[in-house]
């Protein structure tokens, strides 16, 4: 699972992460159940529109501002307790074919950050203006 698909299941609310069958199933079993069932959630599309800003916006006031998520990746990624370093923002940036600048650039953050408010958009997510740039 790629960092733009941890991204997504913070924000639309799934964890990713599947109960443990009843039963004492063998662990071979659970994981093949775990990752059907997160194909399933990631291909699914949300059955309604997210309203990305309320959710960030909640997220923020329960962590006591979120710093500045509305414009940095960094900022965005450490709300969504993801991890924020250049090696993650490499990923992400290859993950999501941003070429913007030099790796760790304000020029490539700006790009990402843009990039996931594009994607998040086109997978159900509504994106308001203040997380557009």
């Amino acid at each position: 699972m790629g960092l733009f698909s941890s991204i997504k299941d913070k924000i639309f609310g799934h964890k990713g992460s599947a109960p443990a069958p009843a039963g004492g199933a063998p662990v071979q079993q659970q994981q093949q159940q775990q990752q059907q069932q997160q194909q399933q959630q990631q291909s699914a599309a949300p059955a309604q529109a997210v309203d990305v800003g309320s959710v960030l916006s909640e997220m923020a006031a329960a962590k006591g501002g979120g710093g500045n998520y509305k414009s940095s990746i960094v900022d965005l990624l450490k709300l969504l307790d993801l991890d924020s370093s250049l090696s993650a923002r490499k990923e992400l940036a290859d993950e999501l074919g941003v070429h913007a600048g030099a790796d760790g650039s304000a020029e490539q953050n700006i790009a990402l950050h843009k990039a996931v408010m594009d994607k998040l958009a086109a997978n159900g997510g509504v994106i308001p203006d203040g997380l557009r740039q």
